[in-house]
C-alpha cells in the first residue's frame, strides 16, 4: 500500500467531474494498465504536462474503444 512517502503518488487534489465520467475514466485507464492501483492520477498529470508544452511531454496512450466510449451512467459497483 502506498504510504505519504512514496514518490510515485501525490497528495489528493480535488477534481470535479460528473460522477459517471470519472467511474468510465477509471475503467478506460484500467484497459491500458490493469494491474495495481488506478493510473487515472497518471494518465491527468500526462496530459496535463502535455497540455503546458513542458519538454518531451506526450500525450497518454488511449485504449481502444470499450464500454466508456459511449455516454451513460456509470456502471454498477
Amino acid at each position: 500500500m502506498p504510504t505519504s512517502e512514496d514518490p510515485t503518488y501525490d497528495a489528493p487534489q480535488r477534481f470535479r467531474v460528473p460522477l459517471a465520467d470519472w467511474v468510465w475514466f477509471g475503467k478506460a485507464t484500467r484497459a491500458e494498465r490493469p494491474t495495481g492501483r488506478s493510473p487515472r492520477g497518471q494518465v491527468l498529470r500526462e496530459f496535463m504536462a502535455w497540455y503546458m508544452r513542458r519538454p518531451g511531454a506526450k500525450l497518454p496512450t488511449r485504449p481502444p474503444a470499450g464500454d466508456w466510449s459511449e455516454p451513460g451512467e456509470a456502471p454498477p459497483g
